[in-house]
């Protein structure tokens, strides 16, 4: 059952900062395309991205609240934290890549991605 709740954990961590990564930088795209323009009120763009993050909250509360250890999950808090991070960039350089085709990702990101998966893994020891 353990694994189970991880494996829903990580899941839901995905879906989670899928949603994330568009309330925040969605709206950069969406004037790349046409779709607003920089003279859209901000306060518009505002509303439009606590939308998305409410569908953010929707995965995160649920897979936090499922993947701590204290409801019977797999993870510690800080386990939680450090693998949500991970995910989010994860999310963020795959958004980069493939919506924002100016943008690309150089040795120095890999590096820092590198040291990530270090911090997962300290995270993670005894």
């Amino acid at each position: 059952m353990e694994k189970m709740n991880a494996l829903l954990t990580i899941l839901l961590l995905v879906v989670s900062n899928i949603f994330m990564t568009f309330a925040w930088y969605g709206h950069l795209k969406l004037q790349q395309m046409k779709v607003i323009s920089s003279a859209t009120p901000l306060i518009t763009v505002i509303l439009i991205s606590w939308g998305i993050a409410l569908m953010e909250y929707m995965f995160m509360v649920p897979a936090n609240r499922i993947g701590f250890h204290g409801n019977g999950g797999a993870f510690t808090l800080p386990q939680l934290k450090v693998i949500q991070e991970a995910i989010a960039l994860i999310v963020f350089a795959v958004f980069t890549v493939v919506l924002f085709k100016g943008e690309s990702l150089h040795w120095n990101h890999l590096a820092a991605f590198g040291c990530l998966l270090a911090a997962v893994w300290f995270v993670f020891m005894d």
